[in-house]
Parts: structure tokens; C-alpha cells; sequence
């Protein structure tokens, strides 16, 4: 079993749900991302995503962009990410996951890449603009070595989609919360539950959500309705803008999860 699989089955068995923040790697740079990573999981970081940044984001708002163009400007690539990753495991088990666009997977080669996150560490990988239907090399690779291939279902999948997703999916699935780009405002009007209950009807793997959520209290709503809480953008705007209450607000956001 993948040990993101073993941290929800773990989590549930407690009646908890999983903190999953997301920062961008190599913003403001390696070393710092290292720093961060263990800052993230002192705060009770379930599971971690890290960001590959890349020249041409189109799920990302304007805060992960410019973190991306940060991270880009300073030079960072994705063999880089890997072996920020595989430093790292030197100092934290907690689960890794990449989110990375499906361009550099392509041009770094799927097999490759997957024996070289594998090695380095990497428990996932999320590939926004990398269907289901199109992944079959990738998720049978990534199944054969044990990396899980996380997919996205948002309020405008089909009933085909959400089936297609519920299978090619290992670890959880990522619920995007509304159609349009991380960072946006999130609507807490009962339709984000609706579709985790539809989702539920049809598989029993976990279900996070993530875009949109930015305060504590946004937190706690999809926590209640979910297994997982993913908080990107307003972590990230909070290390460029504000690094000095960081850790005050990691604290407040996992406080209201569990």
C-alpha cells in the first residue's frame, strides 16, 4: 500500500481529516523549500504537495505563477525538485507529492521519470493537464512502482469522467472545488458536498479539495465535508508577503481541519 493510501486509512480510523498544503519548489529557493518542508510538517502536515514550476501554468492563479517564475528565474528544473526531494528524505518521512504539469514529465521521458521520483522519494504526482484517458502508459509505469497517480474531478465532471477518475486514481482524489484557476474565491453554498456525496457514490477512495480555499474558517467548512483540505495559493502568498506569521497560520489552518 502507498503511504499516502496508509495515511488516510490511518487518519480515518482516527475520525481525522488530512492537511494538505502545497508549496512552490524553489521559491524563494531550494534551500528555503527544504526549510519549509519541515516547517510544514512540525505545523501537523498530513501530506505535502510540491509544485514543479513551469513557464506555462494555466490551472495556477497569479500567486503560483509568480511563485513559478520566481522559482524559473532562479533555475530550477524538475530534476532539481527530485533531488530536493530526495535530500529531504534524509530529514522527514512525511508523504511528498509533485504537482506538475505534463510538459516536463514528456520531455524528461514518463519511464524515467517515474523510476527517478520513485528513487528520490516521491509518495504521488498530480498532472492537471494529463486526463486519465491519455495517462495509460503513465499510471501503468506508476503502478508497477508504487508512485500514485493522483487525477482531478471538478463540478463540471461527468458521471463517464468521475468513473475513469475513480479508477486511474491511487492516493486520493483531487476535487477541485470550482471551475477556474488556484487562488480564486471559494463558494460554500452546499454544492461542493453534493458532488463529494456523488463521487462517493461511486468510489470509496478518499476525496481532498483544494483551489479556493484561504482562511481557516473555508478550512473547517471542507473538512467537514471531505477527507482532505489542500491550501496552495494562500500559503504561498503568505511565505513571499508575510514570512514572519507563517507558521501562526499553518497552525490555524491544521487546528481547523482536524
Amino acid at each position: 500500500m502507498n503511504k499516502i493510501e496508509k495515511t488516510f486509512n490511518k487518519l480515518k480510523a482516527l475520525n481525522k481529516k488530512a492537511f494538505i498544503p502545497y508549496i512552490m519548489a524553489g521559491d524563494p529557493s531550494v534551500e528555503r523549500t527544504k526549510e519549509l518542508v519541515l516547517v510544514l510538517e512540525e505545523c501537523g502536515a498530513d501530506i505535502i504537495e510540491l509544485g514543479v514550476p513551469f513557464t506555462d501554468p494555466l490551472a495556477d492563479g497569479p500567486t503560483i505563477q509568480r511563485a513559478a517564475e520566481r522559482a524559473l528565474k532562479a533555475g530550477v528544473t524538475l530534476k532539481d525538485v527530485l533531488a530536493l526531494v530526495s535530500d529531504l528524505r534524509t530529514k522527514t518521512r512525511v508523504p511528498l507529492v509533485l504537482m506538475t504539469y505534463y510538459n516536463p514529465v514528456f520531455k524528461y521521458g514518463e519511464d524515467r521519470f517515474v523510476k527517478d521520483a520513485k528513487d528520490a522519494g516521491v509518495d504521488g504526482v498530480i498532472i492537471p493537464d494529463l486526463p486519465p484517458d491519455e495517462a495509460g502508459g503513465l499510471i501503468k509505469t506508476a503502478k508497477k512502482a508504487g508512485l500514485a497517480t493522483i487525477f482531478l474531478l471538478a463540478p463540471t465532471s461527468t458521471q463517464d469522467r468521475i468513473k475513469k477518475v475513480a479508477v486511474a486514481s491511487r492516493g486520493f482524489i483531487y476535487y477541485v472545488s470550482m471551475t477556474g484557476i488556484t487562488g480564486s474565491q471559494i463558494l460554500l453554498d452546499g454544492s461542493i458536498e453534493k458532488s463529494i456525496n456523488n463521487i462517493r457514490r461511486i468510489t470509496d477512495k478518499p476525496v481532498a479539495v483544494g483551489f479556493g480555499i484561504s482562511t481557516a474558517e473555508q478550512a473547517r467548512a471542507i473538512s467537514g465535508i471531505s477527507d482532505g483540505v489542500i491550501v496552495g495559493s494562500a500559503i504561498v502568498r503568505k511565505i513571499h508577503e508575510a514570512p514572519e506569521g507563517l507558521k501562526d497560520f499553518i497552525l490555524k489552518l491544521r487546528e481547523a481541519v482536524r
